[in-house]
């Protein structure tokens, strides 16, 4: 079996709400189908976020394209190795959610092709379903209430809220509205995306810790790294995660002495089998691992769904935001994610986009 060449569809994706963060604003996002031919054999699918843009992604597919053509879709690290070296990516020292999307479509293919499950070519299920969690933007207190308790209704036990604003006592405000809504018992977690400093977040941690914030995903800039050591050796009674800090193998490896965890991405850190070690090497560094998304699809969920047993903590909530799904073969209930067992991924997309 032969690749024969690569298709990518771009799919806009509105949001229910708009989304409010460190960064701003946005009220959808676009990601791009990759769709993987081989000759005669199945057609893997993947999905890359457009980060930094819809044009670099596609930009960047049409650049692998001639290193992934003609390969054996079963030769994935053959495949990677030479997107890597012959493609130079690894003088970037960084990767491309292109990469990933295309790494992904090939994992696709072989699980099609040996009629198993991607989940089963990796060791087989430790269990059925996974918890994940309830994705909550920066809203005003009473606005955080409802939706808590909404979340609640659903199922859902673990919150995720973006905080990082300028006053405390805003960020405070929103945490205490959640604990409202969802109750004593309910798991917090809050991301502040780079907006704090570490007098900011030395300051803020008493209050998080007496409303039972279980952790602070990347408090600093990602370029602070003296400044997270600082935060480090304070020993705040909070785990700090890192995300925007944790692109790449070596990424897990500095986060060692800056964090108590990383926020390992399938998007961002190339596909599938560059996440696997990068979650191998935060457990033997004794780091709590996340595995996490990027307002992906169903989609971009499966293949982490697949892998989420080997991880502490599950953040496959971005599509909680999309007000519409181009894939079906992934469940969703009770606040769990349910992996398909259909072969490979276990996700189509619907046949509008065939």
């Amino acid at each position: 079996m032969r690749i024969t060449g690569l298709r990518a569809t771009p799919l806009a994706v509105p949001f229910v709400t708009d989304e409010v963060w460190a960064y701003g604003r946005r009220s959808g996002l676009i990601s791009v189908l990759v769709q993987v031919d081989t000759d005669g054999g199945p057609v893997g699918i993947g999905e890359a976020a457009a980060y930094p843009s819809t044009d670099i992604v596609l930009a960047v597919l049409r650049s692998v394209e001639p290193l992934v053509v003609g390969e054996d879709p079963f030769r994935i690290e053959r495949i990677m190795k030479r997107i890597n070296v012959v493609g130079t990516w690894h003088h970037v020292k960084a990767t491309s959610p292109a990469i990933a999307a295309v790494e992904m479509a090939c994992w696709d293919i072989v699980g099609k092709a040996c009629g198993q499950p991607l989940v089963n070519l990796f060791g087989g299920r430790v269990r059925d379903e996974v918890d994940y969690f309830y994705y909550l933007g920066q809203r005003s207190p009473d606005e955080l209430v409802d939706a808590a308790k909404a979340g609640r209704e659903r199922g859902f036990r673990t919150f995720y809220l973006k905080v990082g604003s300028d006053d405390p006592r805003v960020d405070i405000a929103r945490v205490e509205a959640i604990r409202t809504g969802a109750g004593d018992d309910a798991l917090i977690r809050v991301d502040a995306n780079e907006a704090w400093t570490v007098e900011f977040t030395r300051d803020i941690c008493p209050e998080l810790v007496a409303l039972n914030v279980e952790l602070i995903e990347q408090p600093l800039p990602a370029a602070a790294t003296d400044a997270y050591e600082e935060l480090h050796r304070m020993q705040l009674p909070i785990p700090i995660v890192l995300d925007e800090s944790c692109h790449t193998l070596p990424d897990v490896a500095a986060a060692w002495g800056r964090g108590d965890g990383v926020n390992i991405k399938l998007t961002k850190s190339g596909g599938i089998r560059e996440a696997l070690r990068m979650i191998h090497a935060a457990r033997a560094l004794g780091l709590r691992i996340m595995l996490g998304c990027m307002n992906e699809s169903s989609l971009g969920i499966a293949p982490a769904a697949q892998i989420s047993a080997l991880v502490d903590i599950v953040d496959l909530d971005g599509h909680l935001l999309n007000a519409n799904d181009a894939f079906t073969g992934l469940g969703f209930a009770d606040g769990a994610v349910l992996p398909s067992d259909e072969p490979g991924l276990g996700v189509e997309p619907l046949e509008a986009w065939v």
